[in-house]
Order: structure tokens, then C-alpha cells, then sequence
């Protein structure tokens, strides 16, 4: 029940938050399968009705070879070797775009760091909308969701895999450039990422950083509550090699495998770092909670309040995926050394 809900709900955090808080509660619970690379052939004869993509690929004289790929939750799935008309349903469209592969059809989200470079993308919605599926003529769906009475809809469309968009970034891009063959792509971006996240730290420690400076990211959702982040977006960012620490009671939460935790006002006290970053919401309650907190006692006679470090990011785009990283290595630097 709990997975079926966080897959059900994972990607409203495109708009609410809701999903991306629950998602990141199960990151530990659901290892990174890798995939599998034995490659078959077939041919999509002209004439054969299998299908609106396979028959547009015939009518236009093409041979489609295949492989089995093995997918995030185990399906044995036959995809093409080199697909070319990709839908992508789930929160991280931007590993696809940094790999080159604009996606037909996505979960459109506004605000995103790479909005004009799919403006052309149909948006398949929440739920996956299939007739508009269908209408795209894909040759592979990526589905970041493990509810199999969805995946066993989707499936009936065109090949599809399940994808754990909750993996680490490096994990991902891997695992999408060996299914979109697209390996060496994927192994130069890690590498590219590598140098400049390298890159970006040394700037920052040249700048006033010091070692072992901690770190909190809270964000708030509708309803008042507050929530500091742990594993995923911008975290992932800030507590990787030579960048900051989280503070003890992060730790925690990171350490029991928990990608977020619900904590009181009060709370802020222990769990606040040498260095404050706030997830701006997307709805206006959020929002107006976020003003409310911003003008409280707690929050005010915080040190890093007090010393001025604190640091507004908007939630879409500071994402975690590829393209959205790339931004953050370009924009902390901006905010930090203010």
C-alpha cells in the first residue's frame, strides 16, 4: 500500500510538493536494479499491423532493431536499441534533455530550467492520459512509477520500463544512457558534472566557505507545515564531496534512509545549520505560509539568520535532475557569494 501511494502521488510534487516528500521517504527501500544488456534483432515488416509507431516505422521503410532490458522493477522489456520517439512520465524530464533526447511527450512542469527546450513535448498529464499516448506514436515509455496496474495499462501502448527517478543522479544517467543508447553521452556529463561540482566548491572555499559548515534545507507545504529536506534535489548537491555538512538531526533522517522530515517551528533550533537554504513553494497557501515563518521569533534569532545566510531557491528549479543540476552549479555560487 505504501509504494502503490508514493508512485500514485510522486509526481504531484511537480506541482505541490506532496509527492516529491513522500517519494523521497521510500528512496531506501528501493534499490537501483541495473539494466541488461542483451541485444536481440527483429525486423517490423511493412504491411504488419502491430501497431500505429511500428507501422509508421514500416510504412516509412525502416528496420527497428531491439533488445531486452531489464527495468527498475524487474520486467524482462524489448525496447528498441536506438529509440526516437520517447515519452518520459515522471519528476526528472532533464536527465533525458542533458542526454540529448527530447521526449514527445512529458509530465509538464512550468517554471523548469529547460522549459523551451520542450515546448514541443505533449503534456500525457496525471494520470498518464493514454489516448493522448497513443496519439504520440512512442517507440519507448519510461515510466518513473512502480504500480503495476498502471505499468500493465501503459504497456499495452507501446514497450515500456519502469525508471527510479529517486536514484542517484550518476545512477540515473547511466541507467538512461544504456537505454537510450546513449552511454557515452551519459559518461561525459558525469564526467563534465564531476569537474564543474569540483570546480564550483573550490570557488566557494576561496570565497569564505569554511570546511565543515553545515547545512539545512527546509521547504513548506500546504497546510503549515514544514519540512526539512534530506536526500534528493538540492541536498544532494549541497552534501556531496567537499561541499557542506548536514547538521546532526539531518543526519539522522538521512542515515534511517529518510529523504524528509515533518518538523515543528520549535524544531528549527537543532535542526538549522551554519547555512539556511528555502525550497520556495508553488502554491500560494505555501507561500504565505513560508511569509509567516519568515516573520516569526524562532525564525529571526536563528544564527544564520542573524549572519545573513540564508538562501531562496524556487523548488522547480532547483530540481534533481541533470539539466536542473547544471543551473545550481552556475546559481549557488551567485547566491553564496553575495
Amino acid at each position: 500500500m505504501q509504494n502503490k501511494f508514493r508512485n500514485s502521488a510522486v509526481v504531484l510534487t511537480l506541482t505541490t510538493l506532496s509527492a516529491f516528500l513522500l517519494a523521497c521517504g521510500n528512496m531506501a527501500e528501493t534499490p537501483v536494479p541495473t539494466s541488461e544488456n542483451k541485444s536481440t534483432s527483429s525486423v517490423n515488416q511493412a504491411g504488419e499491423d502491430t501497431g500505429s509507431a511500428e507501422q509508421t516505422a514500416a510504412d516509412e521503410g525502416k528496420v527497428q532493431q531491439t533488445r531486452q532490458f531489464k527495468d527498475w522493477t524487474g520486467h524482462n522489456a524489448t525496447i528498441p536499441v536506438t529509440p526516437e520517439r520517447v515519452i518520459y512520465h515522471g519528476e526528472v524530464t532533464g536527465d533525458l534533455v542533458a542526454l540529448g533526447v527530447i521526449p514527445v511527450g512529458i509530465l509538464r512542469q512550468e517554471g523548469m530550467v529547460f522549459d523551451d527546450l520542450v515546448a514541443n513535448a505533449e503534456d500525457v498529464g496525471f494520470p498518464f492520459n493514454v489516448e493522448k499516448a497513443l496519439g504520440l506514436n512512442p517507440d519507448l515509455i519510461i515510466f518513473s512509477n512502480n504500480d503495476e496496474e498502471q505499468y500493465s495499462q501503459i504497456s499495452k501502448i507501446a514497450p515500456t520500463v519502469t525508471f527510479n527517478s529517486f536514484a542517484s543522479l550518476e545512477d540515473r544517467m547511466r541507467i538512461l544512457g544504456d537505454m537510450l543508447n546513449k552511454k557515452q553521452e551519459a559518461e561525459e556529463w558525469i564526467t563534465a558534472n564531476k569537474t564543474a561540482t569540483a570546480e564550483m566548491w573550490k570557488q566557494l572555499h576561496e570565497n569564505g566557505l569554511k570546511e565543515g559548515e553545515t547545512a539545512s534545507v527546509f521547504t513548506m507545504y500546504p497546510g503549515n507545515r514544514l519540512f526539512v529536506m534530506a536526500g534528493a534535489g538540492l541536498p544532494q548537491l549541497l552534501y556531496g564531496k567537499d561541499g557542506l555538512t548536514p547538521t546532526d538531526e539531518i543526519q539522522k533522517v538521512i542515515d534511517e534512509g529518510m529523504g524528509f522530515a515533518e518538523i515543528s517551528l520549535e524544531k528549527m533550533t537543532e535542526v538549522a545549520g551554519d547555512r539556511i537554504f528555502i525550497l520556495d513553494p508553488v502554491t500560494d497557501d505555501a507561500k504565505q505560509s513560508t511569509k509567516e515563518l519568515m516573520d516569526s521569533p524562532v525564525w529571526k534569532n536563528l544564527p544564520a539568520v542573524k549572519a545573513g545566510k540564508v538562501y531562496n531557491f524556487s523548488i522547480v528549479k532547483a530540481s534533481g535532475d541533470a539539466m536542473s543540476r547544471e543551473w545550481l552549479l552556475k546559481e549557488l555560487p551567485k547566491q553564496m557569494m553575495q
